[in-house]
């Protein structure tokens, strides 16, 4: 589609009747798009790809959910997932799009109940039955809480199943996180993670085991790790290595420096699962490195390297 007939479409008082993912050629010839166009956009239900041809004036990007370079190899990638997972694909452009107009509280309701919306559709029923959950269990605890002098130090002890982060994890973060607002010698927080790698994301055998999404919905809000990285008044500190996916790095995110040794690779996995980020990537992410840069890696599934990350803004050091 032409730039200029995406925008026909969206002066028109008519919605389109579109589902299928857009493809728009953007170059530097094109004149900047009217307020309008770009605020009718944010109700829309479909996907915007734009593809790029040199620089182009920003508020293009503005009318687009992705946008990569006509030549990015990249590009594929993000068109395959698109193609299959229409439905999770379009909930997390939707939910990218509102992101910027939202508090960080507003944005966690709204991601969870999309979220609750998604576990219960074809897409991430489709890829459940595809990879059903494992029956041996791990016992143990999951964090490890030290004090070193006025820093409370939490440490992912699960090395075993790469600091996976279960219900259990879950609520022993929130317990550390709680004891480090209301303590008034901690004066600040670092967050390891013991083994391979500092977290590589959610359980994925715990993935849809709640009795019902509506439930779960209400117990991600009741016990969340990320409003209460979000809330803590004092300088936090997160340590990443290996291999962080999905919750590994949306949680990450919000906390106010995030180190990477030299061996850290970044992604969000969600689409491929039928699901959108979980754990409040759709607030940590688009605060730290915008709606575009959070769309890409959610949109192509694909690994980012620590020096990538850097550049984003998605890390602030590298350290060994």
């Amino acid at each position: 589609m032409s730039a200029d007939a995406l925008l026909a479409e969206l002066r028109s008082d008519v919605s389109p009747e579109r589902s299928a993912p857009v493809r728009v050629t953007l170059d530097r010839r094109l004149d900047p798009p009217p307020r309008e166009a770009i605020d009718r956009l944010v109700s829309l239900p479909f996907v915007v790809v734009g593809t790029t041809q040199g620089d182009v004036d920003p508020a293009w990007l503005d009318l687009c959910d992705v946008a990569l370079a006509e030549d990015d190899p990249v590009l594929d990638r993000v068109e395959e997932n698109l193609v299959a997972r229409p439905i999770a694909s379009t909930t997390l452009a939707l939910l990218l799009r509102a992101a910027p107009r939202r508090t960080v509280a507003d944005g966690l309701v709204a991601e969870s109940a999309a979220y609750s919306v998604l576990q219960s559709g074809p897409e991430f029923a489709a890829w459940r039955s595809a990879n059903p959950p494992r029956t041996d269990h791990d016992d143990g605890p999951r964090v490890q809480v030290e004090r070193a002098d006025s820093t409370l130090v939490i440490t992912l002890t699960r090395p075993e199943r790469l600091n996976a982060l279960d219900a259990q994890m879950r609520d022993e973060l929130v317990d550390a996180l709680v004891l480090a607002a209301a303590d008034p010698g901690v004066t600040s927080v670092e967050w390891r993670g013991e083994g391979r790698s500092f977290c590589a994301g959610g359980d994925l055998d715990e993935f849809g085991s709640r009795p019902d999404p509506a439930s779960a919905h209400l117990i991600r809000l009741q016990r969340s790790v990320g409003r209460a990285l979000a809330q803590l008044d004092k300088p936090t500190v997160t340590y990443l290595h290996g291999p962080c996916m999905g919750s590994g790095i949306e949680l990450a995110a919000f906390t106010g420096t995030v180190v990477g040794a030299p061996d850290t690779t970044l992604a969000l996995p969600e689409i491929g699962l039928g699901l959108v980020p979980g754990a409040g990537g759709t607030v940590s992410l688009t605060h730290r490195i915008g709606r575009l840069h959070t769309a890409l890696l959610a949109f192509s599934a694909e690994p980012i390297d620590v020096r990538t990350a850097k550049e984003w803004g998605l890390v602030d050091r590298i350290e060994p």
